[in-house]
């Protein structure tokens, strides 16, 4: 078979599908819903919106990345940068330097707000909620007893799923000397006013749950 070359001055990515991100993003009205969240504002006139950050962080878990430095791949696609509309594209920096400005009340508040919203956009004849909890070995310099590898650091989080659509629905951090049930019921109550009007119609739990 026979190729025929052609060039181009166009600009082209690797990312192409974040086309599609992008038009799944305005359709659901992304950015304005960031905006009521209450998200921390910029330190000056000249920092970066942050419902930029946010959008910038996201579009580089979806292109791979793993680390905040690995940022820097998608931050100087001049093709992502139209696409999405920015001005100019943040560093790693300034989006860690907006993590820095979360409080665990600030956290409750940005995802209790998104979780309701997210829970009216579908209908469910009554749902499925599942609590657990998990062992999460660390590396670094949390402290707390670990089950599985005794003497490693370890967190001990909770975790609840909504079965039907398989989301999770609430997630806290604990040490890893956290008993199962521990701060349970707050858990749950904080779960359930992240579900808004959705009505729970069976609660299921691990064997930990039951004291």
């Amino acid at each position: 078979m026979g190729f025929e070359l052609q060039f181009t001055d166009k600009e082209i990515t690797l990312w192409g599908g974040m086309g599609l991100m992008k038009r799944l993003l305005d359709r659901i009205g992304f950015e304005s819903v960031w905006r009521r969240c209450g998200l921390p504002e910029p330190g000056s006139n000249c920092g970066y919106r942050s419902e930029q950050l946010i959008t910038q962080f996201m579009l580089s878990v979806w292109c791979g990345a793993n680390r905040f430095e690995h940022h820097e791949v998608t931050r100087h696609d001049p093709v992502l940068q139209r696409l999405f509309g920015f001005k100019r594209m943040a560093n790693f920096k300034a989006v860690m330097r907006l993590f820095r400005k979360f409080s665990p009340a600030r956290n409750e508040q940005v995802m209790n707000t998104l979780h309701r919203w997210w829970f009216t956009q579908w209908s469910v004849d009554g749902l499925t909620l599942d609590l657990d909890s998990t062992v999460m070995t660390r590396y670094g310099a949390q402290q707390g007893y670990n089950p599985r590898k005794p003497g490693r650091a370890s967190h001990h989080p909770l975790m609840a799923f909504i079965s039907d659509p398989r989301m999770v629905a609430n997630f806290w951090l604990r040490p890893g000397d956290a008993h199962t049930a521990n701060n349970s019921e707050s858990f749950l109550d904080s779960t359930l006013d992240r579900l808004g009007d959705q009505q729970v119609a069976l609660l299921r739990a691990d064997s930990g749950f039951g004291s």
